[in-house]
């Protein structure tokens, strides 16, 4: 059996691991693609468990591509994987495999499709995501789903802690639907496209803090876009400041008198309360442009500082 993995990202890499053990006698081809400045690196290693399992590896964005004509018109393929996959991928393309074409989705569909919905699900304050493992259509994200798996989000994760939680239902969900997709016996359920909600495309931009926002919003994105993402920013005294961690209070000061982003208390050592739209968040690590990372009381320690939301 040929099963193609059209996949990219650390992700990526740990399903095709996955998939290697638990698909031993099959052949296998992966494609995948260079990663952007701002990512972690992952395509080198991608290629490398390929060649250790002897699959072939091609790097290509768009397996369209002329050059792969020949490829696809001289090989049979049985099954499709698609994870992380970010480009177009026709249907003269994944109606190839005779057995289907599947991509794995983080979250629970019909809900969150489109683009990083992970980062839009912490930044919604949601308490759970998950992972859909479905059909490839033409239609973005709407295809018959052939599995779930739900993922808790606790209040203190982080995008790494939720990330690893969703790649390991990607790892779940293959492991127990392999044998199925391989005999062919799976059950696809349409999806309810009248409960569909749709997410746009993410950009380290969007990180951009607005102070007047709530403390529970500022809060989300800090920790929806920080390590391994570029996190969540803002400007002090014309410089980028990057907000890695923060903390909410517990027990708040209710100030009566306010100016968003405006420094209100400094703990030595342990962080600096900057003013919310609504209230106060414990800002911790932070990041001034050109620096390293630091507690934020080295860097915001004055309460006439005013952290703003664009360049001054």
């Amino acid at each position: 059996m040929h099963i193609v993995i059209l996949c990219a990202t650390q992700r990526g890499y740990r399903f095709a691991e996955r998939l290697f053990e638990i698909g031993q006698g099959h052949t296998f081809t992966v494609f995948s693609f260079r990663e952007e400045p701002w990512e972690p690196p992952y395509l080198d290693d991608i290629q490398q468990l390929a060649d250790q399992h002897n699959a072939t590896f091609h790097e290509s964005r768009n397996v369209n591509h002329k050059k792969w004509h020949d490829f696809w018109d001289t090989n049979t393929v049985d099954l499709m994987f698609m994870v992380s996959w970010r480009y177009l991928v026709p249907a003269s393309i994944y109606q190839r495999a005779t057995l289907g074409s599947y991509v794995f989705h983080d979250s629970l569909l019909p809900k969150y499709r489109g683009f990083a919905p992970t980062v839009w699900a912490m930044i919604n304050g949601e308490k759970e995501t998950g992972v859909t493992l479905f059909e490839v259509v033409d239609e973005v994200d709407a295809g018959d789903i052939i599995d779930q798996q739900t993922v808790l989000i606790d209040d203190a994760d982080t995008i790494a802690n939720v990330v690893d939680k969703v790649t390991q239902a990607y790892l779940d969900l293959i492991t127990t639907n392999f044998d199925s997709l391989v005999n062919g016996t799976v059950e696809p359920i349409p999806q309810n496209h009248g409960d569909a909600t749709f997410t746009c495309k993410w950009t380290p931009n969007d990180s951009l803090i607005q102070w007047n926002r709530s403390s529970q919003d500022i809060y989300n994105l800090i920790r929806a876009t920080t390590q391994p993402y570029p996190g969540a920013f803002c400007y002090l005294d014309g410089k980028k400041l990057t907000i890695w961690s923060a903390e909410l209070q517990t027990s708040p000061r209710d100030y009566v008198a306010r100016v968003a982003g405006r420094v209100a208390e400094i703990y030595k050592g342990e962080g600096t309360v900057v003013l919310t739209g609504d209230s106060t968040i414990l800002l911790k690590d932070v990041q001034l442009e050109g620096e390293d990372i630091t507690n934020a009381s080295n860097v915001l320690k004055s309460p006439s500082q005013t952290l703003t939301s664009f360049l001054s």
